[in-house]
């Protein structure tokens, strides 16, 4: 198994864009490890007589309630909690250059 060093912690908080702490670097490269050591003894049992799944929950399909429509906010009451609002709409950073 590899070792999860605070260098690979580093790593994957700078793809995130996460600013870490030399602390919070060695207490995520810790966690890590453990993480990897259980998938790892996982990987490691005989499942050779379990028949594969689609997945975990229930084989029988979701059964949603029926609910009569519900009346929602007006515009005025949730742009009037809106840090920045214009024309009648949300005002956000740009977020795409252009």
């Amino acid at each position: 198994m590899a070792n999860v060093t605070q260098a690979t912690v580093e790593h994957v908080a700078g793809l995130a864009r996460l600013s870490l702490t030399d602390a919070e670097k060695e207490r995520f490269a810790r966690q890590l490890q453990q993480i990897l050591a259980y998938a790892e003894s996982i990987q490691a049992l005989d499942v050779s007589g379990v028949p594969p799944m689609s997945h975990a929950g229930a084989a029988t399909p979701l059964r949603l309630e029926a609910t009569d429509p519900q009346p929602g906010l007006s515009r005025e009451t949730v742009l009037a909690a809106a840090p920045d609002a214009a024309d009648g709409l949300f005002r956000v950073p740009k977020v795409i250059g252009g």
